[in-house]
């Protein structure tokens, strides 16, 4: 057995974990480099974008309950007319040029509160035969410890009805489970605020899915 000493600490690498090293590239503003005039950060309008302006912010918790303060989140959604702004989008409508539909943030060092100033978006098609999908955000996420992205949605509590008919919330077969994926609505100074935390492991894990 080789003394504790004789090794000193063994710090982490790349390859072991899909965080902290991705603040350098990924976020510098958070990592402390204002490095870029366009951060693509938080916000994803602009002051033409069409739509419902909302806030969704929340925390990430990892198996103990203890904050996990230095994740990366991504999110990606339609505009308000329910498109991508992305060419792969093969819906007809009317689109939103000035909606970006993606941002990218981290949580914050001492609180751990993630957020993103945007839309509400619209009802999505769903693949070949199933039923539109109800209005959802896609976020993505990466920790220290956490070796491949984790991939979920955001719901929305005020849209019960286009909830229930959700073909991919109907997939998540323990009914109970859904709510995971559901975030609460509130009114902030009458601003539309929308809380989703994110629990990684134990009781009230939070669905994930497969990229």
């Amino acid at each position: 057995m080789i003394p504790h000493d004789t090794l000193g600490y063994l710090p982490e690498t790349p390859s072991q974990t899909a965080g902290p090293y991705v603040h350098i590239g990924l976020i510098p503003r958070q990592a402390g480099f204002d490095i870029f005039d366009n951060t693509l950060g938080e916000a994803l309008v602009g002051p033409d974008t069409q739509g419902t302006r909302i806030r969704i912010e929340g925390r990430i918790f990892d198996g103990t309950g203890a904050l996990v303060r230095d994740a990366l989140v991504e999110i990606w959604q339609a505009d308000a007319h329910g498109r991508f702004n992305h060419p792969a989008d093969r819906q007809t409508g009317p689109r939103d040029e000035t909606f970006r539909g993606w941002g990218r943030t981290g949580t914050d060092f001492e609180t751990g509160l993630w957020s993103f100033e945007t839309i509400k978006p619209g009802r999505t098609a769903g693949r070949s035969g199933h039923s539109r999908m109800a209005p959802h955000i896609t976020l993505w996420l990466v920790a220290r410890g956490i070796n491949l992205g984790l991939l979920t949605r955001l719901y929305f509590a005020d849209e019960a009805a286009a909830n229930a008919e959700d073909p991919v919330l109907r997939l998540v077969e323990q009914p109970a489970r859904r709510s995971t994926l559901i975030a609460a609505h509130a009114l902030h100074e009458g601003h539309p605020v929308y809380t989703f935390d994110i629990r990684l492991q134990g009781e009230g894990e939070t669905v994930f899915f497969d990229a």
